[in-house]
């Protein structure tokens, strides 16, 4: 089940918010989140809810023990079983299949692969139980009681899937008491609506594009279409490769940007606020700038529990740069089980090592507009290191797209394929940067002023969802492409 389906929208959600506001008791809207939130997860792997609640059942009484012995070896040994069980099993089925693959090309063992299926959201909520039994142990937070209360907060269905990675301690207060006024209903349902349409509207109309003028995700990981698939790709025009990389570069941020969207929006209408995942990361001057507005929550877990407990920037020039290394190889890997991710995160190391030495200097004496390029042209030729795990696909795109192929420059179905879509990429771009903030502060100061304006605002901001919601819905009516990109990973 995604978000962005007709049967969540005006079903599953519904019923979910209905039944949660006919109860008045917070232990009884937990049990009403915590069946839904099962219900969600089981949807599509029922047999994986186990798992989940294995798990964090395990973190729950390894946090009881760190928490009892705080400060001594015991809850240090906590703390080292969590790992051993979280990063245990995330390694087992995200990674499983990928190192016997690796294992059977060096050693020729084994002779069969076993093809490991990947549950949805693992990486994600294995990041969250674990921060939970860390935090408990250094003291951040009290060790939770009810365990009910702990599985609620790995499964919950606004995030469990694909994020934003929530830490126990920011919502620890609003599990056992919350509430929520008008205020908060309000922005909730604008906030889902919006990320509705950003990805029903927008996301999904860049990634069908993306697919025609590349590959889709299926056919460029199907091994029996290498050769087919490199044959299409060489014959591509350099001008749609161009384009093709231009869309799913969209893409990925209006679809990964809308989950966080709604999740943060159906959290605010039952009371939860979770932190923004994403700060318009294309309005970036660096690199490093561009990962500290990109999927926050990844990047903050990995610099509180790996970069900074390795010494962070404490220990000298050369350690600050092995800690980076070391930081971004996991990062690289967590988003896949494929040696493009590892590439990927290597990738990103270099420039970040670079502008901590001398490139960030440098880059702050520029004009802006020199430096916002050099960060849009580095995350570009990143996200082809990250579409295509196949290595001889991502090679041929990259030299497909200065004419390395023997290809053509363009095409005349690239440029009717561009001046089609012209204003579906003017509407993806205008959603990249912050207009709509802008306009959200103008409607503020015309309400704040009171008088007509404030009436104008309060019509504006009660169309808004109304419009969204029912353009998205005629949009998702008879439309069978419909992913969400991060619940692969």
């Amino acid at each position: 089940m995604v978000f962005s389906s007709l049967f969540f929208v005006f079903f599953f959600l519904p019923l979910n918010l209905c039944l949660y506001y006919c109860t008045k008791s917070i232990p009884v809207r937990n049990a009403v989140m915590l069946v839904f939130s099962l219900v969600f997860y089981a949807w599509g792997e029922p047999k994986y809810v186990l798992l989940l609640v294995a798990m964090s059942l395990a973190d729950w009484l390894l946090s009881l023990v760190a928490g009892r012995h705080r400060g001594g070896l015991t809850s240090k040994l906590a703390v080292v079983a969590a790992c051993v069980v979280d990063l245990g099993l995330l390694g087992v089925f995200k990674y499983g299949t990928f190192f016997q693959e690796n294992l059977q090309a060096v050693t020729g063992y084994p002779s069969v692969i076993t093809q490991i299926i990947l549950p949805i959201g693992i990486s994600f909520y294995t990041f969250q139980l674990l921060t939970y039994v860390v935090d408990v142990y250094r003291g951040d937070v009290e060790p939770e009681r009810n365990f009910f209360n702990v599985l609620l907060y790995a499964s919950l269905f606004h995030q469990c899937v694909a994020g934003p990675i929530v830490r126990y301690k920011d919502i620890a207060r609003e599990i056992s008491c919350r509430s929520v006024n008008a205020s908060d209903m309000a922005e909730g349902i604008i906030r889902f609506a919006a990320g509705l349409a950003k990805k029903s509207l927008l996301a999904n109309s860049c990634g069908a594009m993306a697919d025609m003028l590349l590959l889709s995700d299926s056919s460029a990981t199907d091994p029996s279409l290498l050769i087919q698939n490199i044959q299409a790709l060489s014959s591509r025009p350099a001008s749609a490769l161009w384009l093709g990389m231009l869309f799913y570069t969209l893409q990925i941020y209006l679809d990964f940007s809308a989950y966080s969207d709604m999740a943060i929006g159906m959290g605010r209408m039952t009371g939860f606020h979770y932190k923004e995942n994403f700060d318009y990361p294309y309005c970036s001057r660096s690199i490093s700038e561009f990962w500290r507005r990109w999927h926050i929550s990844l990047g903050s877990f990995f610099r509180d529990y790996v970069y900074i407990p390795l010494g962070g920037n404490r220990k000298g020039g050369l350690r600050t740069i092995i800690n980076l290394l070391i930081t971004w190889l996991l990062t690289g890997f967590w988003h896949g089980a494929s040696w493009n991710f590892v590439l990927w995160g290597l990738y990103y190391f270099i420039f970040i090592a670079m502008e901590k030495v001398f490139l960030g200097k440098l880059l702050n004496k520029l004009p802006s507009v020199f430096s916002h390029l050099y960060t849009l042209v580095i995350v570009y030729f990143g996200w082809v290191l990250f579409k295509f795990e196949s290595m001889p696909l991502m090679f041929t795109v990259l030299k497909g797209m200065f004419c390395g192929n023997s290809n053509a420059f363009t095409s005349y179905e690239a440029d009717i394929m561009f001046k089609s879509n012209v204003f579906l990429l003017i509407a993806a771009i205008i959603a990249c940067i912050p207009v709509a903030k802008f306009i959200k502060g103008l409607l503020k100061s015309f309400a704040d002023k009171g008088g007509t304006a404030a009436e104008f605002s309060t019509v504006c901001r009660a169309a808004y969802p109304c419009a969204m919601l029912l353009l998205s819905t005629a949009t998702l009516v008879g439309n069978s492409y419909n992913p969400f990109l991060y619940f692969q990973f």
